[in-house]
């Protein structure tokens, strides 16, 4: 018999129930109580859909309130002091490290969260002190949660995030000097325990995420493995039966700690995305350890390919025989949206090409059920079969005209006119910037109001012709504020944006959009990315009119706002068909009409965001990655490299740790850039001084992501640091991201404590002139 196995399923719900609950916690408009209750029964909910498809090892503790590392933070009572003597409840405390927290007495920033792996996924990081020990919380969330489903019927498998990888993803908190890594024999007794734990509930399983075992390690995160499970191994008979899990990567480059796995039950990894490791895997393990097979892809949309996936089933049990293969998905599911169910206005077309989350989960037992009796899945197996035919040959995927035009592209299209130094002379006059401008990042609150007209006119109660003037009347507001506050470079809100990558694909050729497939970002925020069928183009412009009308009425110069190529492509889900980077060149040519057209039409500041380079970068050094760079900066400059000298190009960059490849940010020739800084302890700073950065810079002064409004003397205190690595005349002032999630109390207390900031230093700058 072959098992099949989930790694973890989606938190939100079918209709973003815990986001719901959860601002409405935040909103004290619920109780604690209540939103514990919520968080049962999505629990409860999900074990059942799992159950119910024939999934035979389902995941527990995959479940989180805000995040999975945040939840080992707190349950292994490595929580930073300052949020401990705050004296909050136990999920008040962990929503002030996700979130921050300012009310009353109480006022501490979030920690720093970072993107999971290559994923659009954030983290909260674990921040570590000099000092630091760990010690397992009271009633501890994984062993509760196991408990919870015993009862309910459910018997699951718990999921942990490894020590190695709980800490390699770790930083040492600002003034301390600790490597998170040397803490890994202070980590692993509690390890220990909290197995012991569930081994005397009933747990007879575990799964133990180690996903770092993709990443080219650092010699002490690969030195910490094989003595972190060696004393984890000689307690095997008073624990759980343990498999490693891995994703989003190979691990052949690593075998060499695999030793120390050899008293482990199984090792997971990840099919999709490195099929070709599955050879030398195979070969690797130990003659009763069992190989779970990632083959059901956890991070986009698209059906199962059944005929691929036995294949590679096929191959592993003539290695092993079907005792020891496990059908499994790639990864936790997620990064996918919870069910195709929902979608009642896809396109009929293509509606049997997607696969989402509950979907998913039938495909796992499907394929378990497929690999030894196919018979008995037949119906399912022809189905599967019609729906690839119908992709393959369906006349959406390829448009003859958009590859006539990627043949013409040439390399000279990929360059400015002529190098910073000369174009900023020409924007300098043109722009009449002062020292320190000041800007923000593009978008201002999406308010109930505008969320509530939006709906009407997509739901056809109001005319286009109302719902252009409500979104002018939203204009003016913005440019009236940004008048009040003084800033530098306005920009016009965006309030006719529903997303910053759904709005553009919306407007593009080669899209198609969902109504309900929602998928977590971070904490309660959601996205809905679209997903790309076939080749890409731009039939219309997409933002000049709105941008026309905002520079028309507006003192200062507007900022034309456009999401960037790789982000699109990032933040959509792709296909699986054509090479990312052919989708990518496709969506640079459609943004490089749209960047001229802004030009056209007076829009001569133009910020194309590419907040997920970092996030496309494979996870290894290598040849991979340095095509990856080449294609990816390329498609940038392509988008942007058509303007005259005098029009100023800004990008934008959040939880992007790019110290380990800025030559391809600096090779981007953007005029201005844009970081998220606010809780990376300036240490992204430090890169653009090691690097000599030619060009201009904004590094965030305070944290969009937390409702908390920071006094104008912590801004300072920012702007003094960076004065440190960068020189006055290359420094903007801007806030780390846009203001969408935020309140309009909120955003005009935090930019007017920023602008007050900026003018200190340009009168001290002055006055030393």
């Amino acid at each position: 018999m072959v098992q099949s196995a989930v790694l973890g399923f989606p938190r939100m719900g079918v209709l973003r129930d815990l986001k719901k609950a959860n601002e409405a916690y935040w909103a004290e408009k619920i109780s604690q109580a209540d939103l514990l209750a919520e968080g049962k029964r999505l629990r409860l909910a999900h074990w059942k859909i799992q159950k119910e498809a024939g999934v035979d090892i389902i995941p527990s503790n995959d479940f989180s309130f805000y995040d999975h590392i945040l939840d080992h933070i707190q349950l292994f009572n490595a929580v930073p002091e300052r949020y401990r003597r705050q004296k909050l409840s136990p999920l008040d405390e962990y929503f002030a490290m996700g979130r921050g927290h300012q009310k009353g007495d109480v006022d501490v920033p979030a920690l720093e969260m970072v993107k999971w792996f290559d994923s659009n996924y954030h983290y909260v990081k674990p921040t570590l002190q000099d000092n630091q020990t760990f010690a397992l919380a009271e009633d501890p969330k994984p062993v509760r949660e196991f408990l919870e489903a015993k009862e309910a019927g459910f018997h699951t498998r718990p999921v942990l995030v490894g020590p190695v990888s709980f800490l390699a993803l770790g930083k040492a908190d600002r003034g301390s000097k600790v490597d998170p890594i040397s803490l890994i024999d202070k980590l692993v007794p509690v390890y220990i325990e909290l197995l012991k734990q569930l081994k005397a509930a009933g747990a007879d399983h575990v799964q133990i995420d180690e996903p770092v075992l993709v990443f080219d390690l650092r010699p002490e995160v690969k030195a910490a493995f094989k003595p972190a499970y060696e004393a984890i191994s000689a307690q095997a008979s008073e624990i759980p039966a343990i498999t490693i899990a891995t994703y989003f990567g190979d691990i052949v480059h690593n075998f060499d700690v695999l030793p120390a796995f050899a008293n482990l039950h199984g090792l997971h990894v990840d099919l999709v995305r490195h099929p070709e490791q599955l050879e030398p895997v195979l070969k690797q393990l130990g003659p009763n350890q069992v190989l779970s097979a990632g083959v059901v892809d956890g991070r986009n949309i698209w059906k199962n390919n059944f005929q691929k996936s036995l294949d590679l089933l096929h191959t592993a049990i003539k290695a092993l025989g079907p005792e020891r293969v496990v059908v499994a998905t790639s990864s936790s599911l997620l990064h996918v949206p919870h069910t195709l169910a929902s979608e009642k206005k896809l396109p009929a077309d293509v509606y049997e090409w997607f696969s989402f989350a509950v979907e998913k989960v039938k495909e796992v037992a499907i394929l378990a059920k497929a690999v030894v009796d196919p018979e008995s899945v037949r119906a399912e197996l022809d189905a599967n079969a019609a729906a690839m035919k119908s992709r393959a040959e369906s006349a959406r995927t390829n448009d003859p005209a958009v590859a006539e035009r990627q043949a013409q592209v040439t390399d000279a299209m990929h360059h400015r006119q002529s190098d910073f130094e000369t174009r900023y002379a020409k924007q300098r006059t043109h722009l009449s910037l002062p020292l320190f401008p000041t800007t923000t990042i593009g978008s201002f609150p999406q308010t109930n109001e505008i969320r509530i007209q939006r709906a009407k006119f997509t739901k056809g109660e109001i005319t286009a012709e109302q719902y252009d003037e409500f979104i002018k009347k939203e204009i003016d507001l913005a440019i009236q504020i940004q008048d009040e506050l003084g800033l530098d470079v306005y920009v016009h809100g965006e309030p006719e944006r529903n997303d910053m990558v759904q709005y553009f694909g919306e407007r593009l050729k080669g899209f198609v959009f969902t109504t309900h497939a929602w998928v977590q970002s971070y904490g309660s925020r959601c996205v809905r990315p679209p997903i790309i069928v076939g080749d890409i183009s731009r039939p219309a412009p997409m933002t000049v009119k709105e941008s026309k009308y905002a520079a028309e009425r507006s003192k200062k110069p507007m900022k034309g706002m456009l999401t960037g190529p790789v982000t699109c492509l990032r933040w959509s889900f792709p296909r699986d068909d054509v090479h990312q980077s052919v989708q990518c060149q496709q969506l640079a040519l459609a943004l490089r009409d749209e960047v001229l057209d802004l030009e056209k039409n007076g829009i001569y500041v133009i910020q194309v965001d590419e907040p997920a380079l970092r996030e496309g970068l494979p996870l290894r050094k290598g040849p991979e990655r340095d095509a990856y760079l080449k294609w990816a900066v390329n498609s940038f400059k392509l988008a942007t490299a058509g303007v005259q000298d005098s029009t100023q190009i800004h990008s934008h960059f959040c939880y992007s740790e790019f110290q380990d490849f800025f030559y391809a940010i600096a090779a981007l020739d953007a005029d201005v850039l844009s970081i998220e800084n606010s809780k990376s302890d300036a240490k992204l700073l430090k890169v653009f001084e090691d690097e000599a950065y030619p060009r201009h810079i904004g590094p965030g002064v305070y944290d969009i992501h937390s409702p908390r409004i920071p006094p104008e003397s912590e801004i300072r205190q920012r702007i003094q640091e960076m004065l440190q690595y960068l020189r006055p005349e290359q420094l903007w002032i801007n806030p780390d991201c846009g203001l969408k999630t935020r309140k309009w109390d909120e955003v005009k207390g935090a930019l007017t404590n920023m602008v007050k900031a900026a003018q200190y230093f340009r009168e001290q700058y002055a006055n030393k002139a």
